[in-house]
């Protein structure tokens, strides 16, 4: 038993002692009231949870007293009750944690509770402020008791199904939906399976009915495809009873009937919305909110979408009145189906799209939006100029060309700039056009401009904000247009940052710095400005360097830890030193700073946190602390205590806490240990949390029972990666499960959504021929991401066969019969865009080219030649890249890595930040690298010496290609304020060392570097000699970053001593690479082991060789509804205590 656990119950005993020692004790015939007599017989059976609801039903309508007490221990003793302490806190330690960590029983307690009890628990879940249970000097707060239960793994669930079965008997139906509400709010949905939606009362009162419709619309996105249409099912069942029809209507649906349904409106068949009649359409889209309903069917058809329209104008609603389509958008969402184009005037067009912008929301059909936008602006513009009406086109804007955009005036820009400065969806280039025609107007770049440019802002470039006056930068940001500032890229935040550096005072700027823009701060002026409180650190960002610097520099100015861990990001900067530093009471005090902002922590730092935990009060020790451990340490947990220790590992990311693939399999080998290498249901999966997404293929394929299998899939379909072996079994599972793809429904696809790119191609074409618009939408959720190339290949077959472009005659040699990419193929297609012939992009039309090219850069998966074919396209179109401007280059994005070195240097690269759109491409060859830094230094007239530091940031991976010469005249003052941009290089290691040389100019003797200093370095710090790298403590082993681990040179690394490899750390030792360890000698490859398992490796002693098993309290598991357990199980062991407990 924990101390806290011991001094609760103590204080217990001594409240019922001082009541029984004023006052003999009662006779055991003595009257009880029935409440807590039959309190007393539960508490005899073992019957705990009934017990505790009964004396929270006496509680609520009496006073308790202290003779209360003397009288329930009374009458136990009259039954010979006879219990040792020791063998009561076991029998209640057990029973409690059974119910806890095994929901099934819990629902079988549930379900067997009396109507009373029952009726108390769900007051208790109904109630918004619940009211203490006062004993006199004990008060529990059961409002605090709710809110744990509520969280914890398998209890919301329980609690949500029995009250589904048995609220409806024993409260009103309006109680017992908000009691649903709340329950399913706090699990996002997820509780709702069809088959629970056939649980669902159908004879609720209307004002009921209506409020648990508004639950699910509210959690319909959380829902799977397959509830949504079981959901709509059970409200249209009750929709369409004839108490609910409306009368002389041919259908059921009426108007109220619509608003009802909300959403999942969209569920209706086309038949349905045809059948609405005339009149209830027509006052459905009258009603006030009707706007806000339509608003959001973001997963509505454009066949259904269409239907309604139809409707709607069969209602006598004029679609051509612009005050009628004005006002408030009435149309909602359906606004992104207008059809209705011929003879539309030009003021309806400006109105309907001011009314798309929206149309974003949808989910798919875009390129079908983007088709009507344009025909849109063409009515929008027709017989005036795009000067003219470019204020009052809305976000249509974005789909003007490069050539439209240049035709612009900057007076037209400068007179728009309400507009543009809020449309999203501009491409890169586009931008550099606004920006720069916006500021041809304003002529110099102020803080007015700036508040005025908005998104635009992004256009602008280094050397303009390096420009601007000191002042007026001051005063950007201190003003609320600093987010803007914050979307800048490296470069031109480097500009804002150099302009106030030079400015001399740089203290205040710094401080003025809010978010991401405060870590292109350099840990130079850091040093420099040491006038930092934890105050200003409010809202900022930091890098790990920063943080280890003002945590230490903050920790000598206040004796308080938490004025410093309360402000998150500082928690980077906490050593295993300080950790080790804090007394027991401390750390134990604070440590919920630390599990609060464990995303922040290296997995240095947590092993750290696990050690300190392990030594200062391992009892109580959160178990996914032990996975940080070294893997022996995982036998301390008993197999009573598997399930908190399954919650508490399943609420984190393992790969947060363990990167050696063999010490992750043997916590996994735990964790199915704890599974019994079985999923019964959906209780375990909930448990599971994340590790669902790690469990072993064979666990996958014959350890998840089909009724945990639905709800597993879900967690499953939302992992970030799959081993080969678990690919091949889920998709088998799914198979197994769904039956063959031929046979799926809409639901069944929509629910597995990213979990089809595990599918053969042909299984998937079976899915695309069937379902080619789902399987295009969810592609398009995938847009970041490299899929399969089978999955591909399904999405482009699906978009080519839906495509209205066929093979015709085509001017350009060698084209003629090619089908060739049209721009809505191109928009549908995202990533599968890589499975055109180099010769379909070739034979590209110039203006679908023109219009696509920036999507067609961000292609990830486009092969060398595929991007040779769109080189000479660019050729084509834009002529020999001497003649490409500024948003030309920008636009290719991948393209551009075709470019040879003569065509590189034909580039106009003057401008940094063309050269730093340049260098956000990682596959440059050498040779491509380094004409490009020479054609910003040829281009700009810059010479080495003159380089700034947004130069430097600009210039990124090219800086690789400079030679130590080079290297060597770069200013030193410009240097040390991007040390740590630099220091994300991955450079060969002679440029390396000639940076580490830059390096000791600004930090001195390496001998002397700090942690922070190793932290800001990053791969720099892999430039170190073999003597320097000997010489540095083993205590800062931690602190290099880990690229720089594997950047240094073999037979630098394999100087390292046993001592200094024995503390790289996890995260440090798991980045050595096979090279590197193939050079190690025994002695360090097992000092490389010891760090890779998380072995000890700072001051406090190391635990035994096999560490002895010790109960991990549940009280520590995160979550967990512990307090009722705990105060029971200490009250009950004390009114069951021997009668010499209490006997005066």
């Amino acid at each position: 038993m924990s101390q806290e656990r011991r001094t609760y119950c103590l204080l217990l005993i001594l409240f019922l002692s001082h009541g029984v020692a004023g006052q003999s004790a009662p006779s055991s015939r003595q009257d009880l009231h029935p409440l807590l007599q039959k309190m007393a017989e539960e508490i005899i059976e073992g019957s705990y949870l009934n017990a505790l609801l009964d004396l929270i039903q006496f509680q609520s309508s009496h006073t308790w007293t202290a003779d209360l007490s003397h009288r329930i221990l009374a009458y136990l003793n009259s039954r010979n009750v006879a219990f040792t302490l020791p063998s009561l806190q076991a029998a209640m330690e057990n029973h409690l944690e059974q119910r806890l960590y095994q929901p099934q029983k819990l629902v079988e307690d549930l379900r067997k509770t009396d109507a009373q009890q029952f009726r108390t628990i769900m007051k208790c879940l109904l109630e918004d402020k619940q009211n203490p249970l006062d004993l006199k000097d004990i008060v529990i707060e059961l409002g605090e008791v709710r809110d744990q239960a509520l969280q914890s793994p398998g209890v919301n669930r329980s609690l949500f199904l029995v009250t589904l079965q048995r609220c409806f008997q024993v409260l009103n139906s309006l109680e017992c939906v908000k009691i649903l509400g709340r329950l399913l709010r706090g699990s996002s949905g997820s509780f709702l399976q069809p088959a629970v939606t056939e649980r669902l009362p159908r004879d609720l009162r209307e004002d009921a009915f209506k409020n648990l419709s508004a639950v699910f619309k509210d959690l319909y996105d959380q829902t799977s495809a397959h509830t949504q249409r079981a959901l709509y099912s059970w409200m249209t069942g009750i929709l369409r009873t004839p108490s609910n029809a409306t009368d002389g209507s041919i259908s059921w649906v009426s108007a109220e009937n619509l608003w009802i349904l909300g959403r999942y409106m969209v569920h209706l068949s086309f038949e349905d919305i045809m059948n609405i009649s005339p009149r209830e359409i027509g006052l459905f889209i009258s009603y006030d909110n009707a706007t806000k309903q339509l608003d959001t069917v973001y997963d509505i058809t454009p066949e259904l979408a269409q239907a309604f329209l139809e409707k709607i104008r069969s209602s006598g609603f004029d679609m051509r009145n612009t005050s009628t389509i004005h006002r408030q958008g009435v149309l909602g969402l359906l606004v992104c189906f207008y059809d209705d184009l011929e003879l539309l005037d030009t003021v309806l067009a400006q109105i309907l799209l001011h009314q798309m912008i929206k149309c974003n929301r949808l989910r798919g059909f875009q390129a079908s939006v983007q088709k009507l936008k344009a025909n849109l602006l063409n009515i929008a513009t027709e017989n005036q100029t795009l000067n003219e009406t470019l204020g009052s086109l809305s976000d249509a804007v974005v789909g003007l060309t490069y050539s439209q955009l240049e035709s612009l005036s900057p007076e037209a820009v400068h007179g728009a700039i309400s507009t543009l400065n809020q449309v999203s969806g501009w491409a890169r280039g586009q931008v550099i056009i606004l920006s720069a025609k916006y500021l041809a107007h304003e002529k110099v770049l102020s803080f007015y401009n700036v508040s005025q440019m908005g998104v635009l802002l992004a256009g602008v470039g280094a050397q303009a904000f390096y420009s601007m006056d000191h002042k007026d930068l001051m005063q950007v940001l201190r003003s609320t247009f600093l987010q803007q500032v914050s979307n800048l890229s490296p470069a031109q935040q480097q500009g804002v940052l150099s302009k106030l550096i030079e400015a001399g005072d740089i203290a205040p700027s710094i401080v003025e710095l809010q978010g991401a823009f405060f870590k292109e701060v350099s840990l130079f002026d850091l040093w420099k400005e040491p006038v930092f409180n934890s105050t200003v650190l409010k809202e900022k960002e930091l890098r790990r360097s920063q943080a280890l610097f003002l945590y230490e520099l903050l920790s000598k100015t206040t004796g308080r830890p938490e004025e410093l861990l309360s402000i998150g990001q500082l928690v980077k900067g906490v050593t295993c030193s300080h950790i080790d530093a804090m007394g027991a009471n401390s750390f134990l005090a604070h440590f919920r700073y630390f599990e609060n902002n464990l995303s922040l922590l290296s997995l240095d730092q947590v092993n750290c946190l696990a050690w300190k935990y392990w030594e200062v009060s391992r009892s109580t020790m959160p178990p996914f602390l032990l996975a940080a451990l070294p893997a022996r340490f995982l036998a301390s947990v008993p197999a009573s205590q598997c399930v908190p220790f399954l919650i508490s590992l399943g609420k984190n990311r393992l790969d947060s806490l363990v990167l050696d693939s063999h010490k992750k399999n043997v916590v996994l080998r735990k964790v199915q240990q704890c599974l019994g290498d079985f999923i019964a249901d959906e209780y375990v999966v909930d448990i599971l949390g994340n590790l669902l997404c790690h469990l072993p293929a064979a666990v996958i394929e014959r350890g998840i029972s089909s009724r945990a299998w639905a709800v597993a899939v879900r967690g499953l379909r939302d992992c970030p990666d799959f081993s080969p072996e678990q690919k091949a079994v889920l998709r088998l599972r799914i198979l197994e499960h769904d039956g063959p793809p031929q046979n799926w429904t809409a639901e069944t696809v929509k629910d597995l959504g990213p979990c089809l790119v595990l599918l053969s191609r042909d299984e998937l074409h079976s899915v695309a021929t069937k379902f080619p618009a789902i399987l295009q939408q969810i592609a398009s959720k995938m847009a970041r991401t490299q899929p399969p190339k089978e999955f591909l290949w399904a999405v482009f077959e699906s978009v080519r066969s839906s495509s209205d472009e066929k093979p015709s005659f085509h001017p350009i040699p060698g084209c003629h019969g090619v089908a060739v990419p049209s721009s809505d193929d191109i928009f549908n297609l995202a990533e599968a865009n890589a499975c055109w012939a180099p010769e379909d992009l070739l034979c590209m039309e110039e203006d679908t080219f023109l219009r696509n090219v920036e999507l067609l850069g961000a292609v990830k998966s486009f092969s060398q030649p595929q991007l040779m074919a769109l080189k000479e396209k660019a050729i084509q179109v834009w002529d020999t890249p001497s003649y490409w401007r500024e948003h030309h280059v920008v636009s290719l994005g991948r393209i551009a890595l075709a470019l040879n070195e003569t065509e590189l240097g034909q580039l106009d690269l003057s401008s940094i930040d063309t050269v730093a759109s340049l260098s956000q491409q990682t596959q440059w060859t050498p040779g491509q690298a380094k004409s490009i830094l020479q054609g910003f230094l040829e281009d700009s007239g810059y010479s080495i010496q003159d380089l700034k530091s947004f130069h430097l940031v600009g210039l990124g991976a090219t800086l690789c290609a400079m030679n130590t010469t080079e290297i060597s005249l770069i200013k030193t003052s410009q240097f040390r304020v991007v040390v740590a941009r630099i220091g994300t290089l991955l450079c060969s290691a002679h440029i390396l060392a000639e940076f580490k040389k830059k390096a000791e100019i600004v930090f001195g003797d390496p001998s002397e570097w700090t942690s922070s200093i190793l932290q800001e370095l990053g791969t720099i710090a892999a430039g170190l000699t073999k003597a320097e790298l000997q010489m540095l403590d083993k205590e800062l082993m931690l602190y290099f970053q880990p690229s720089a681990i594997k950047c240094l040179p073999d037979e630098i690394f394999k100087e390292l001593s046993p001592e200094q490899i024995a503390f790289l750390g996890p995260e440090n030792a798991a980045m050595v690479t096979h090279a590197q360890r193939r050079q190690l000698s025994s002695s360090q490859l097992q000092s490389l082991h010891r760090a890779l398992d998380g072995a000890k490796t700072h001051s406090w002693q190391d635990a035994p060789g096999s560490a002895s098993p010790t109960q991990v309290s549940s009280c520590s598991c995160a979550g967990a509804p512990i307090f009722w357990g705990l105060w029971l199980g200490c009250t009950l062991l004390l009114l069951k205590a021997q009668p010499q407990w209490w006997v005066a």
